[in-house]
């Protein structure tokens, strides 16, 4: 039986990827499962995911639907869902055994953002703190859901934007998530390309417009917008 699966949604990750494969390695030794759910990628990315030989499922592009088809897929009794730029603490393994007992379990760590700018030491401050006002739970905290519960609730909301904030309204209905304060360390690769400023006014906007029942298509015609002008 798998204690734990860790699912990571990959489109064109070969950059990220290998580290945090790498750093995954001593938790495949201790039986946890590792899938990667890729969306199409045209890059190196399911060649690098092979070379680790860890389990690689195939779905449409979009973060739910990649999450979902992880989820049906796994085998763990718990669910970790990672971002391929996130690295998980090296204790991971025995804080998520710790309460896999309940069968309402969900939670999250803190972060920490990878670059060494104290703007960053705010940001993270602000992501953390902003979680344990709102028990919500977002994708760089690596959130974490007993696989009963995930199914109970019928797992992530099938919609092109802020799933994370969908589902967390959905769970914390139901138990208060777990805080845990050790931290992954994600990379601050957005916020360095788009602009600091204009990526945090640019997340607030959208998590308003949510808040405010703006339709997650349009949420995410404004963030894909976004970023395709910040990459050109």
């Amino acid at each position: 039986m798998v204690d734990v699966s860790i699912i990571i949604p990959t489109l064109n990750e070969e950059a990220a990827l290998p580290k945090t494969l790498r750093s995954l390695q001593s938790l495949r030794e201790k039986g946890v499962e590792i899938i990667v759910v890729d969306g199409g990628s045209t890059d190196a990315t399911l060649q690098i995911a092979k070379q680790f030989n860890v389990q690689v499922v195939h779905a449409e592009a979009g973060r739910a639907n990649q999450l979902n088809a992880g989820a049906q897929f796994a085998n763990g009794n718990v669910l970790l869902f990672l971002h391929a730029d996130t690295l998980l603490p090296g204790d991971a393994y025995e804080l998520l055994l710790a309460h896999r007992n309940s069968h309402v379990y969900w939670g999250r760590f803190d972060v920490k953002l990878d670059s060494q700018k104290l703007i960053f030491r705010v940001i993270e401050m602000m992501m953390n703190w902003r979680s344990r006002l709102t028990s919500i739970v977002t994708g760089d905290q690596a959130m974490f859901v007993s696989k009963s519960l995930f199914e109970r609730v019928g797992g992530f909301p099938e919609i092109s934007l802020m799933e994370d904030v969908a589902i967390s309204k959905i769970l914390k209905n139901l138990s208060a998530p777990i805080c845990l304060k050790q931290r992954v360390i994600t990379s601050s690769r957005r916020w360095v390309e788009w602009g600091v400023l204009k990526t945090v006014f640019l997340m607030w906007r959208l998590r308003w417009a949510y808040f405010f029942n703006v339709h997650p298509d349009v949420l995410a015609k404004k963030y894909n917008r976004n970023k395709v002008k910040n990459c050109a």
